[in-house]
C-alpha cells in the first residue's frame, strides 16, 4: 500500500485508544492488541495526559513501549502503525 493511500486510510480512521490522566501505562496492552488485529490504530492524547509533555513525545513513547512506530501526529492524536 502506498503513502498516500496510508496517509488516507489514517486520516478517515476513528480514535479507538485514548490516553487520560493515567498517563499511557493503562493503555499499552490494548494497543499491541488492536496492532495485532490492523496496520494503524489512531490514539488521542487528552490534556489530563499531556502534562509537561508534548503529543508527539507522548506518540513517541508509547510506539516504542508496543514495538510500532508513530505514522502521523495531528493536533493531540497520533497515529501508530505495527
Amino acid at each position: 500500500m502506498s503513502e498516500n493511500d496510508l496517509r488516507k486510510r489514517a486520516h478517515d480512521l476513528d480514535v479507538t485508544v485514548w490516553v487520560g490522566k493515567s498517563g499511557l501505562d493503562p493503555v499499552v496492552d490494548e494497543l499491541k492488541d488492536q496492532l495485532d488485529d490492523r496496520e494503524l490504530v489512531k490514539v488521542k492524547f487528552l490534556r489530563a495526559a499531556r502534562g509537561g509533555t508534548n503529543t508527539e513525545e507522548l506518540a513517541e513513547e508509547l510506539a516504542d513501549r508496543v514495538g510500532a512506530e508513530v505514522f502521523d501526529t495531528r493536533g493531540h492524536t497520533a497515529v501508530i502503525r505495527r
